[in-house]
């Protein structure tokens, strides 16, 4: 028997939209950093989250890191951001936040702008379907300097 699970999305009033859902578990990781001050972002898109997917991130970061700067990258607790197996490059530093914070983290709210406009209520063909979707999604931000410096800033930790 099949499991129903309620979902919310917003609709007009008196309408009731469709909302997919996939029952599937085929699944891509989007692996992202930003830069607020610029607007920049540097991502991969990895079939698993560990710590050989995270050094690849933290070298595609190190890539786009201007010559002569350095990067400090804000972390949540999650495994394999502190591995012993991950390999950072030196121009990157990392920076750990205290546990259960991720509104200190300004990647999570673009995170949840791209689910609620590029990644969500959506039903995937396979496996390249939603590489595809994540590869467009991440692209499409990118394209949106202003977009990932108006969502990701915080006027409390900016004092604007």
């Amino acid at each position: 028997m099949a499991q129903i699970k309620l979902t919310r999305r917003w609709a007009r009033r008196g309408t009731r939209p469709s909302a997919p859902k996939n029952q599937r578990r085929s699944s891509a990781w989007i692996f992202g950093a930003i830069c607020l001050a610029e607007g920049k972002a540097a991502g991969i898109v990895m079939p698993k989250c560990n710590s050989e997917a995270m050094s690849m991130h933290l070298e595609e970061i190190a890539f786009h890191v201007g010559p002569g700067a350095h990067a400090v990258l804000l972390l949540d607790q999650a495994g394999w951001h502190g591995s012993a197996e991950l390999i950072v490059p030196p121009n990157i530093a990392l920076m750990s936040l205290p546990p259960r914070c991720p509104e200190l983290n300004p990647v999570e709210n673009l995170w949840q702008f791209m689910r609620d406009n590029w990644l969500s209520n959506r039903i995937f063909t396979s496996y390249e379907d939603i590489v595809d979707h994540c590869c467009f999604a991440w692209n499409a931000l990118v394209e949106q300097p202003w977009r990932i410096m108006s969502i990701g800033l915080r006027q409390w930790a900016h004092g604007f």
